[in-house]
């Protein structure tokens, strides 16, 4: 194979993290040549056997540093920004990484002629009380700015085997006698499944949705936080009471767990801000076709995948008899 008869070359930001894996197997699948820009090149090879030898390249690149941002852009055809953080740590802040990062990925996509796709996420907004969400809407418009023909995806809480939401969750019903319901659990949420948004992505590569447009992922259910919990607890049958907390007390206990070094925060009073509104598709995108149906991809339900990696919180993981709780 010559290099002019090469398969296009698609750099993808963040693509050893839990929806980049997703979108890199995807997109390999389709022919790309993929290159894979990472903090930590040495700690993402598990990627390699996605593709056939040489399809895959790892290269090591921060979004904090403009000039690792070129240089992992130079000779794409296309670029996918992956990259997101769910709290801040040391010099990984939502401005650097979410604002400062986004913008330079699209602005470096621009100068070297790539398209680009980004993830964004549902709530992102300019004038959000959360710095998460301000960063997310910063980063929106810097893009659409600077790389006016970029496809913006907005998912919902992403669901799959690696995600932080009902893993965390599971894993504290593992560990503690009850569950949490910040504000009351009456938050909206509208799942997505992780290969569903990696479908999304590759479809903004291919070009066969158009650019220039914010599109927003929702899987086929709409759940509030209680019932999200209650799933979680009927899946790895265990019985759990479900705890009312208020959103100044949940917000003050996660101010004080960011300040708790070495760990990972199980919320923190920034994720509280985000809770206060309803993390679902708006009617407006609904409308307009920029969801998930109107792309022509079917939402897949909950239940179809949450079980096959939720089993492992079971009292005896698989062996667990489905008709009693623990």
């Amino acid at each position: 194979m010559t290099v002019s008869n090469l398969p296009p070359l698609v750099t993808v930001f963040g693509g050893s993290g839990f929806v980049g894996r997703h979108v890199v197997r995807t997109l390999v699948k389709r022919g790309y040549r993929i290159r894979v820009a990472v903090r930590r090149p040495d700690l993402a090879g598990f990627l390699l056997p996605y593709g056939y030898v040489g399809q895959i390249a790892l290269v090591q690149a921060n979004l904090r540093y403009r000039q690792s941002i070129d240089r992992a852009v130079e000779g794409a055809s296309h670029v996918v920004n992956c990259v997101g953080i769910l709290f801040e740590s040391g010099r990984n802040s939502f401005d650097s990484v979410q604002d400062f990062g986004g913008r330079a990925v699209a602005e470096a996509a621009q100068a070297a002629g790539a398209k680009l796709v980004h993830i964004s996420a549902i709530g992102a907004d300019l004038n959000s009380q959360s710095s998460y969400a301000r960063s997310k809407g910063r980063a929106e418009a810097a893009i659409l700015s600077n790389a006016p023909g970029s496809v913006i995806l907005r998912p919902s809480i992403v669901f799959g085997p690696e995600d932080s939401f009902f893993n965390k969750f599971a894993a504290m019903a593992k560990m503690f006698p009850a569950l949490p319901l910040i504000g009351g659990g009456k938050t909206k949420f509208q799942p997505v499944y992780v290969e569903d948004v990696a479908q999304a992505v590759a479809l903004g590569v291919d070009g066969t949705i158009a650019g220039g447009k914010i599109y927003e992922l929702g899987g086929p259910e709409v759940l509030t936080f209680r019932e999200c919990m209650e799933l979680v607890l009927h899946t790895i049958r265990r019985q759990r009471p479900l705890v009312s907390l208020p959103f100044g007390i949940a917000s003050m206990l996660g101010s004080v767990a960011s300040l708790i070094p070495l760990i990972t925060p199980p919320i923190t009073s920034d994720q509280v801000a985000l809770l206060r509104h309803d993390n679902v598709v708006s009617e407006d995108a609904i409308r307009d076709g920029r969801t998930l149906e109107g792309m022509g991809i079917r939402p897949t339900l909950l239940s179809s995948v949450v079980p096959s990696y939720l089993v492992q919180y079971r009292p005896q993981g698989q062996f667990t008899d489905t008709g009693k709780a623990a």
